[in-house]
């Protein structure tokens, strides 16, 4: 499932807004959820909703499909002005999705305009008006706009997690099996995740030494062992598994290059 309730790190402090993980997460949240109209950008809240107009455009019953939600809008307005751009165009989107009397809809429509149940792109659908959360979040971007900075933003976490000479987190890259990276960052940690109990058998220094970790295991089923990656490392890291319950080699041998191209924020 894809959200974009990552942004919240942003407005509140605790990650920049150009941190590599925020951009890609961003990068998939415009590909899977990001709805154009005529009045500016919307965004889903996640995909696969059940809650909403119905595919011909009839109204929820149970049972449907969840639309745009103009306050997204909103909260991606507070990321881009956090990102130093300009607020106005998302203000402006969620002036237009609003009703004739003013009022902001829980959803948008996000289709092709389907008279017949007076569903138009970008208008009001059958949601919930006016939603109060909308108009929460669209003041509150009139107010962050004018004052040219997040009014969310909470100076003692900003200072605590993205102070001078502080990060947010020691810089990670995760491994997993539906997720095979093929590069990382050296002086990063690399963390090699499964759904079972393993012994890591990897090297650093193409199998002319090898070394051996057993994972560590957590209360949501996860196994992982992290492997700290010195920031002369050349070479990429190698590496297979020995699943330690059924007593067995994975039997394939998988690597992660380093990557030693420009580096972002």
């Amino acid at each position: 499932v894809v959200d974009a309730g990552f942004l919240e790190l942003v407005r509140y402090g605790i990650r920049r807004f150009d941190d590599p993980l925020i951009e890609d997460s961003l990068r998939v949240v415009d590909a899977v959820l990001k709805v154009n109209t005529p009045l500016g950008p919307c965004w889903h809240r996640y995909n696969h909703d059940g809650y909403g107009q119905r595919e011909n455009g009839g109204p929820y019953e149970g049972w449907g499909k969840g639309r745009a939600w103009p306050l997204l809008t909103g909260e991606r307005g507070h990321y881009e002005l956090a990102a130093g751009r300009d607020a106005r165009p998302f203000i402006k989107a969620i002036e237009g999705f609003a009703s004739a009397t003013g009022l902001l809809p829980e959803q948008v429509w996000d289709e092709s305009d389907r008279p017949e149940y007076f569903m138009y792109l970008g208008r009001p659908t059958g949601s919930a008006m006016p939603l109060m959360w909308a108009h929460a979040e669209y003041i509150k971007l009139l107010r962050s706009a004018r004052d040219g900075a997040v009014f969310d933003r909470i100076p003692s976490v900003a200072a605590r997690y993205l102070g001078q000479g502080r990060r947010a987190c020691r810089p990670l890259e995760v491994w997993t099996f539906n997720r095979r990276v093929r590069t990382m960052r050296p002086g990063w940690t690399l963390r090699v995740q499964a759904q079972a109990p393993f012994r890591l058998h990897w090297s650093g220094n193409e199998w002319r030494t090898v070394q051996e970790a057993p994972s560590a295991g957590t209360a949501a089923g996860i196994d992982y062992v992290d492997l700290s990656v010195p920031p002369d490392q050349e070479a990429p890291l190698r590496f297979t598994f020995f699943w330690t319950e059924p007593g067995r080699w994975e039997g394939q041998d998988f690597a992660v290059a380093m990557d030693r191209g420009p580096q972002r924020h």
